[in-house]
């Protein structure tokens, strides 16, 4: 198997399992990490309901779980195939990435940068109440109920969501792969 080829099947292998590990821990700790926040959002002197209005929340819900899962499936299967030098995963490969890149990092963005998401919504809101939340500090404190390697993992999944999206396009073009697949 050539470098590319290989490149390319890790990275898809990895971001594959980052849909499984993230959920996952947001699963279990999630309901913490939302308590965390309504705490502070209470010693602010909001009511904790204040995000379930704004639709700010931190627990994961089964469907979100759900399709974390499917595209998991979705980058497992092509990197799978690509690994077995099966030319339809290098095809499902160019189809699978590209909507990655543009579906699911934007949504990985908004974990990414979940202070400037969260002061955004709260600041176009209608209500007086959600523009007076410190939001840096309410996601600071539900940040305190996840494990402390789970910020870093999302780092890395919207990294490799993005340029590692892109590397796998770019690594699977090239001479080499195409002779692999051949």
């Amino acid at each position: 198997m050539p470098p590319s080829v290989a490149i390319a099947v890790t990275l898809q292998f990895l971001l594959a399992a980052t849909f499984v590990v993230i959920p996952v821990t947001a699963g279990i700790t999630g309901g913490r990490a939302q308590r965390a926040a309504e705490a502070e959002l209470t010693g602010q002197g909001h009511p904790a309901a204040l995000l379930a209005r704004h639709g700010i929340r931190f627990e994961e819900k089964p469907w979100e779980f759900a399709l974390a899962l499917g595209i998991a499936a979705c980058l497992a299967i092509p990197a799978w195939l690509n690994l077995t030098a099966n030319g339809t995963g290098r095809v499902l490969s160019w189809i699978v990435e590209p909507l990655v890149l543009l579906a699911v990092g934007s949504v990985t963005a908004g974990q990414v940068f979940a202070v400037r998401y969260t002061e955004a919504a709260l600041a176009r809101s209608g209500d007086p109440a959600a523009r007076d939340v410190d939001a840096r500090a309410v996601i600071a404190a539900a940040n305190t109920g996840f494990p402390s390697w789970l910020r870093p993992l999302v780092l890395a999944r919207f990294a490799l969501t993005t340029a590692g999206s892109l590397l796998v396009i770019v690594l699977l073009a090239t001479p080499e792969a195409g002779a692999y697949f051949r």
